[in-house]
């Protein structure tokens, strides 16, 4: 019985010093997994309901949002989009991509998400359903700018509400407006 004890005790502390624990942070470069569900309380984004090709194909407003799941950067953006699907709703093709799928693989074709990345994270490209680029920027584009673009691209005025990013701790936030209450 003694012998059974001390085999027990060996794996437990044997195991204790193997496993480690797990880190996540949003001014970090580490992954952590999708940042969407994460950063952003909304795993609805990824993977994208559309392509741009179906999204131009069906005259609708495509806002392409280049990302990579282990950047800071991204992490810290992933609100902002997410706050872009509240505010806009069904307006609009919110294609959030992962440049991890497209480095060193660009695309000559302008119906290819690929064709207007150009190497920064995160970087947004709204595009009218003619298919004109409306805006194109890099980092963190303020949430006023984007709205704009995308009145313009649609022909629909900015909402007249904002939202705000509630943050539960240093690394969940979500997006949410003032009376809102139906469920995404």
């Amino acid at each position: 019985m003694r012998q059974l004890f001390i085999k027990l005790l060996l794996v437990l502390i044997i195991s204790i010093n193997l496993v480690e624990p797990a880190y996540s942070a949003r001014d970090t470069n580490s992954f952590d997994g999708n940042i969407f569900p994460i950063y952003a309380g909304n795993g609805s984004l990824v993977p994208p309901a559309s392509t741009l090709e179906q999204s131009l194909k069906n005259n609708r407003t495509s806002v392409l949002v280049f990302y990579l799941d282990d950047s800071a950067t991204s992490k810290s953006f992933a609100p902002v989009v997410s706050g872009l699907k509240l505010l806009w709703n069904s307006n609009v093709d919110i294609i959030p991509l992962t440049t991890d799928e497209i480095q060193d693989n660009q695309s000559i074709n302008p119906k290819d998400a690929s064709y207007y990345w150009h190497g920064n994270i995160p970087q947004i490209v709204i595009i009218n359903p003619n298919g004109d680029v409306v805006l194109d920027r890099d980092g963190q584009v303020p949430i006023d700018d984007i709205n704009a673009a995308i009145s313009l691209a649609t022909g629909i005025e900015a909402p007249e509400f904002s939202f705000s990013i509630k943050s539960y701790n240093e690394y969940n936030s979500e997006a949410s407006k003032e009376g809102y209450s139906d469920p995404r």
